[in-house]
């Protein structure tokens, strides 16, 4: 009697162990899924954040340009991380200029100035600026697209606002 248990035990061990084989494969299978998902995100992310921080350094170098004489389009082609590889480019709109007011009256110092010499005849004008990113090589990569907006106060002549500010 005990050698027909025998028989009957050995082939179900066999069994048990294919089956936690087969387990531990599915969840290393799992993990590995996990794992490739968890490093797309990250990328993702870190393209975003870049991606801002370009838009942001465009829309610097425009603003410390005199982009209020001629506000027109362009496009920036910036290498963030300083390897001689075009990494960003950056697409910044026109400009435009959303509001218009007259600025304060002169201090009582430049009263005796002529008119264009103070500060009463200057006027604060708004301006919207936008920056649209994607790769150095024009490829987005990610799938994903990146807008950023500055709004900037610039200082500018009556003759200045007339022509760039038609409001």
């Amino acid at each position: 009697m005990i050698r027909s248990r025998r028989r009957s035990q050995q082939g179900i061990a066999l069994v048990v162990g294919l089956i936690m084989l087969v387990l531990i494969t599915v969840m290393l299978l799992a993990a590995l899924n996990i794992g490739t998902a968890n490093f797309r995100a990250v990328s993702n992310m870190q393209f975003r954040e870049e991606a801002i921080s370009a838009a942001n350094r465009a829309i610097e170098q425009v603003i410390s340009s005199n982009f209020t004489a001629v506000p027109t389009a362009e496009e920036i082609v910036l290498d963030v991380d300083n390897d001689g590889d075009n990494d960003y480019t950056v697409d910044i709109a026109q400009p435009v200029c959303v509001s218009v007011a007259e600025a304060s009256f002169a201090d009582p110092s430049s009263l005796a100035l002529p008119p264009t010499m103070t500060v009463a005849s200057t006027w604060n004008t708004v301006w919207d600026i936008q920056a649209t990113v994607m790769t150095g090589d024009g490829l987005n990569v990610s799938g994903a697209s990146v807008v950023v907006r500055a709004g900037v106060r610039a200082l500018l002549s009556e003759a200045q606002k007339n022509i760039v500010c038609p409001t």
